[in-house]
């Protein structure tokens, strides 16, 4: 009984015991120590089709993406990490007809560029296109409820996706 006390104690205190490297099971690999903050600008809309209010929707979401999996701060201005970019695509295509020629199901697809610009590690900077969809059935609207569901799944992917490319290096 006394080993397994003694082991359950070793398990806890490796558990807890810390390190001057940032490290996470879902967080960011190790960065730059002097890396303390980081700057999301707004992402405009110019794509051709524009659906109100989903720049201020996905900016938000990038934010609290990378404070929910890093322990970096978020700032207005002058960030050691900078996201910027735009929303380049928002297209709905019908994916499969019937026979009657309508569409049996349709995707909406999200494209976002976006420039990365890491003050401390120039090496690591980038700008990239990144794209999710969502498809739902052509015989139905995309308002409403469905609308926020379907960008909250392209908008959770794309982040995750940013997220990955820019901290993680998955």
């Amino acid at each position: 009984m006394n080993k397994i006390k003694y082991i359950l104690l070793l398990i806890v205190a490796l558990t807890f015991n810390s390190c001057s490297v940032k490290y996470g099971f879902t967080t960011a690999g190790p960065m730059d120590p002097k890396t303390k903050t980081f700057q999301v600008n707004y992402f405009q809309n110019t794509a051709d089709l524009v659906e109100p209010g989903i720049e201020r929707t996905f900016t938000l979401e990038l934010q609290k993406i990378i404070q929910n999996q890093t322990n970096l701060n978020l700032v207005s201005s002058d960030g050691d990490l900078l996201y910027d970019g735009e929303i380049v695509e928002y297209r709905v295509t019908p994916m499969t007809a019937t026979a009657d020629q309508l569409a049996a199901q349709s995707r909406l697809t999200v494209s976002v560029n976006v420039r990365f610009t890491n003050k401390n590690k120039e090496k690591d900077d980038f700008e990239k296109r990144f794209s999710f969809y969502y498809d739902y059935p052509g015989t139905e609207q995309l308002t409403g409820g469905q609308l926020t569901t379907a960008l909250s799944i392209i908008f959770e992917r794309i982040t995750q996706d940013i997220f990955n490319e820019s901290l993680a290096k998955w």
